[in-house]
């Protein structure tokens, strides 16, 4: 998928990018592939790839999930900032806080920041079971999503935590989506959340397949989780 292409299957969808957005993503993908030189943020660095799979991949969640009603977004574990910055770039209004446990990932993370122009954007060196757990970051989100960082039922405890009640936690997964739900149920129902829309669909040229999932927080999340860091990994809420 080259630049003019995805310009093209956006506004397909609705999202009319002016000048200044796409200029953004140009910007973008010039960072990522000379930052990528000195750090691992990505082994994708072609730009029809980095177009595809990181941009437009990102950018498909809010084909399914209404971000224009939302303020407040968390994205935990998001490496080169997927899919939380393309959203913003699409939807200024956002305010972003991205979590990551490398510091070198935040660093890069500040200057693109910079680079791109982008305001309201926080970034956070920190284990997310950590994060989940400090009474600044707990609870107070209206999004809570993550893409390629954990299995569904580790994920849910990184990341439910942190949403505010009556918000949501969106999760991106490829084909192995619904196995992993179904492993998760006891842990998003335990940590206060319910599922309210799942999706699937294929990523465009290459039709590989894609799921979103939309939970509900529909109460407080018990306050010994998250566990600490590591437990969710090793020992998933069954």
């Amino acid at each position: 998928m080259n630049e003019q292409q995805f310009i093209e299957a956006l506004a397909a969808k609705g999202i009319e990018l002016n000048d200044t957005q796409i200029a953004q993503f140009k910007k973008y993908f010039e960072l990522l592939v000379e930052w990528n030189e000195k750090m691992n943020l990505t082994a994708i660095t072609d730009l029809e790839g980095v177009y595809l799979k990181h941009f437009y991949d990102s950018i498909s969640t809010s084909f399914y999930f209404d971000f224009t009603r939302v303020v407040t977004v968390c994205d935990v574990g998001a490496g080169a900032g997927f899919p939380s910055i393309p959203i913003k770039i699409c939807f200024p209004h956002l305010h972003i806080t991205i979590v990551d446990s490398l510091n070198k990932r935040i660093t890069f993370l500040n200057h693109l920041a910079n680079e791109l122009n982008l305001d309201h954007m926080s970034f956070i060196h920190a284990r997310a079971e950590e994060f989940g757990q400090n009474p600044s970051y707990r609870e107070k989100y209206d999004v809570v999503t993550a893409r390629a960082v954990a299995r569904l039922s580790v994920l849910s405890e990184l990341c439910i935590p942190l949403v505010k009640p009556g918000g949501f936690f969106v999760a991106l997964k490829a084909a192995a989506g619904a196995e992993e739900l179904k492993d998760a149920k006891k842990a998003i129902t335990t940590l206060g959340a319910s599922l309210k829309e799942e999706f699937r669909f294929l990523l465009p040229v290459e039709e590989s397949e894609r799921s979103l999932y939309v939970f509900d927080k529909v109460k407080s999340t018990p306050k010994k989780y998250p566990r600490k860091p590591g437990v969710p990994n090793k020992t998933p809420i069954q």
